[in-house]
């Protein structure tokens, strides 16, 4: 049983189905790292089975802090004391939580939320994997950060506020994919909403996002599509090497490139169940018009109890209008 209620999500509002009893995710895995005597369950091909419920929540960002520069792991101890101080410091119930601030939303009594931490879901750990706690996402540059171009073309804004066309607001405002590259390629954490469903067939493989239910499609063994034909989340070719599904993602919309990437970019990800709930992510950007050198992300996806409810992102968006006419007057008084 569940109740069904509205829930103001970012700058809309959004309908959404939420469990009587709430659901225990299974016990996550200690550790990426392959499990000593484990067997992989395989699908009627001969293919390690990558079906089920997974979520990538965690507190490990992309780009590794400054204050941790030069360690790319923590011990436990350091990992605790970490991660105790990120999800104090950005409750969202805290009117001089960052978060805010970073968001845009003001600090102190000023502070401006659509909802309280409650709805956030970006989990409770840093990432483990081969047994240590990372420190960022990318593993390459060792640095833990994004090797950008300094002569790189100016990058496609990441909002754009004119309101005189409902097509120009940004493309998770309108509800067509999830914000923060949830869906990907590469598929990142963001701070709700972060599980994905995994349907797997020897012609494609299909991953559920939950996030605005975006859905991708994964042909395998196939030939990309012509270079002219541009999809939101790309062209997805898989193929199997050995015991990882390894996919190549290029024929990104202009409008969906990660980063700001251009027409050039191509994802590489890796996907290898290591235990019973945990499947080891791993994605690799390249792009040589945006980034100095290919660079790569690493971290565990996690099982985690299904099911995935439904997010009916444009049900109830009434805040378009809003946007839009605010816009307009504040464009209207700024001539005056």
């Amino acid at each position: 049983m569940s109740y069904r209620f509205l829930a103001p999500i970012g700058a809309f509002a959004v309908i959404m189905n939420v469990p009587l009893i709430a659901q225990a995710p299974a016990a996550p895995a200690k550790s990426a790292k392959a499990a000593k005597g484990w067997v992989a369950p395989r699908t009627a091909d001969g293919h390690p089975d990558l079906q089920g419920i997974w979520t990538n929540a965690t507190l490990t960002p992309l780009e590794r802090p400054d204050e941790l520069a030069g360690k790319a792991t923590l011990s436990d101890a350091e990992a605790t004391a970490y991660e105790k101080h990120d999800l104090t410091a950005n409750n969202i119930d805290d009117p001089e939580a960052p978060l805010l601030e970073r968001a845009g939303s003001g600090s102190g009594d000023t502070a401006v939320g659509a909802y309280n931490n409650l709805f956030f879901d970006r989990g409770s750990e840093l990432a483990r994997v081969d047994g240590v706690k990372r420190t960022s996402l990318i593993v390459d540059p060792a640095n833990g950060k994004i090797p950008l171009r300094t002569d790189r073309p100016p990058m496609r804004p990441a909002v754009n506020r004119t309101s005189d066309d409902v097509k120009r607001r940004p493309l998770s405002e309108r509800c067509i994919i999830g914000f923060g590259s949830t869906s990907g390629p590469p598929m990142l954490p963001v701070l709700y909403n972060n599980n994905y469903q995994i349907v797997q067939t020897p012609n494609f493989i299909m991953i559920l996002v939950e996030m605005v239910h975006d859905v991708r499609i994964i042909r395998m063994n196939g030939t990309h599509l012509a270079k002219n034909v541009n999809e939101w989340l790309g062209d997805s070719i898989g193929h199997w090497e050995g015991d990882t599904l390894v996919v190549e993602t290029t024929n990104f919309h202009e409008g969906n490139r990660f980063r700001g990437s251009s027409e050039n970019l191509k994802v590489t990800e890796r996907f290898r169940r290591v235990d019973r709930d945990t499947i080891l992510y791993r994605a690799t950007i390249d792009d040589p018009v945006s980034f100095t050198n290919p660079w790569t992300l690493e971290y565990p996806f996690l099982a985690t109890a299904g099911p995935i409810y439904e997010y009916a992102c444009h049900e109830g968006n009434y805040a378009i209008s809003d946007i839009l006419g605010g816009a307009s007057k504040v464009e209207a008084a700024g001539k005056k």
